[in-house]
């Protein structure tokens, strides 16, 4: 008989959902000689398997009965919606079908057994299941890859941070295949999904109402996912409905965020950064999102001084969007003049790219991949996976004062003193 293979966590490290006594006679006999409890084993199909692991925890690994299913995939696809991200599943049924055989794999099975069942055909798949999971926990910890946080933040209303944020995050899911969440923080007025085509949904007001819910389990369920690699978590409450909270709900979901993906994108609001300093803790990158005009600048400053003082481990990258050649308020020297650094990424602005984005229901990145907006916004994400959890010095000169070396009048157009000193003539 084979040691009771201990998994980590509480989860249990099996459950079967089976349509037919015999079939169940037959599979209790190989979960206990695999160590397994054999209650485990319950009458039901996948819809029994639904409903119950929408109010449980769903096992390491999960054998379903498709027997009594009128349309597998869809049911199937309505039990990845419960089931915890990990969980290794057995389809069994009794249709002999490679398409559908071919169909299950694509859709996340891990194998499809065919009635009538037999000890040694369970054995087998019970074996491959578990080494399928355990294998991820025998690697090499200091072989894991490392999470890296993103904040956008915006200088001003208007600027882009939102276009910026789900455009990274698109990038790092689709072009870099990395698993990414998407916290749109902005609660009554976020665009987030709305970037992406979806319904918000209630995760995150539901997450600030009860931080104390908040796990893996609450993460795979809250989330609305928009690819394979990218799931967003954002909200559209009501305008007459105060946020009331004191910033816990939001560290913890950062917290269930470095565990669950490999990139976390936030789309933090600049007024949730002065309530909720505490929300830049543990991000790695803060990309300051600013445009070429006199406000911009004094808050590009502002913001720069608060960072310095407050989240020093976290690598500030500004960046200068909606830039039109010529027509800025501000040029380009002057304002970095002002800020005493450089602007790390110039974005130049596209307002036919930004209206097509929204036709197509896509993020900016997505819709135009051969704009030069959204090659910059490539090269910024790579930026930004090579960014360090270490700090990152500035190449930057010592600073006198922020604020007392600004002069706002200075940066404005000058005037033609030849022209000024002209009369004109009678």
């Amino acid at each position: 008989m084979n040691a009771p293979w201990k998994p980590t966590g509480n989860r249990d490290p099996f459950a079967a959902f089976i349509c037919d006594e015999a079939a169940l006679d037959i599979l209790r006999p190989v979960v206990i000689e695999l160590g397994w409890q054999p209650e485990k084993c319950a009458k039901g199909g996948l819809r029994n398997a639904v409903q119950s692991l929408s109010v449980a925890a769903s096992p390491n690994i999960l054998m379903v009965d498709l027997s009594e299913s009128g349309d597998p995939l869809n049911d199937i696809n309505a039990l990845a919606e419960v089931c915890e991200p990990g969980t290794v599943v057995i389809a069994v049924g009794q249709v002999n079908d490679v398409r559908l055989y071919r169909d299950l794999l694509a859709s996340g099975i891990h194998d499809y057994l065919l009635k009538p069942l037999s000890a040694g055909q369970l054995r087998d798949a019970l074996n491959q299941a578990q080494a399928v999971f355990a294998a991820p926990r025998a690697s090499d910890p200091e072989a894991a890859k490392r999470h890296i946080s993103t904040a956008v933040v915006g200088t001003r209303g208007g600027v882009g941070a939102s276009m910026l944020a789900t455009s990274l995050a698109w990038t790092f899911s689709t072009e870099h295949k990395l698993p990414t969440a998407l916290l749109d923080l902005d609660v009554h007025f976020g665009t987030g999904a709305l970037s992406l085509d979806l319904e918000p949904g209630r995760g995150l007001t539901d997450a600030i109402d009860n931080p104390s819910r908040i796990d893996g389990l609450f993460i795979e369920r809250a989330m609305i996912r928009a690819n394979d690699n990218l799931a967003i978590l954002s909200a559209e409450a009501p305008i007459n409905s105060p946020l009331m909270t004191d910033g816990s709900a939001f560290v913890q979901l950062e917290e269930e965020f470095r565990q669950a993906f490999e990139m976390t994108m936030i789309d933090l609001p600049r007024n949730m950064l002065i309530n909720f300093p505490h929300l830049l803790a543990d991000v790695n990158v803060v990309v300051l999102t600013t445009e070429m005009t006199l406000a911009s600048a004094r808050d590009t400053i502002r913001i720069l001084s608060w960072l310095k003082t407050n989240a020093a481990h976290a690598q500030p990258l500004v960046v200068a969007n909606k830039v039109q050649t010529g027509a800025a308020e501000i040029s380009k020297s002057d304002f970095e003049a002002s800020i005493e650094r450089s602007i790390d990424f110039t974005v130049p602005y596209d307002l036919k790219a930004a209206a097509n984005a929204a036709k197509l229901g896509q993020t900016f990145a997505e819709a135009n991949r051969s704009a030069k907006a959204s090659a910059v916004i490539r090269q910024l994400a790579e930026r930004i996976m090579g960014a360090t959890e270490e700090d990152v010095e500035d190449d930057e000169p010592a600073k006198k004062s922020l604020l007392g070396g600004f002069d706002l009048k200075s940066l404005l157009p000058k005037k033609d003193k030849a022209a000024k000193a002209v009369e004109p003539a009678e």
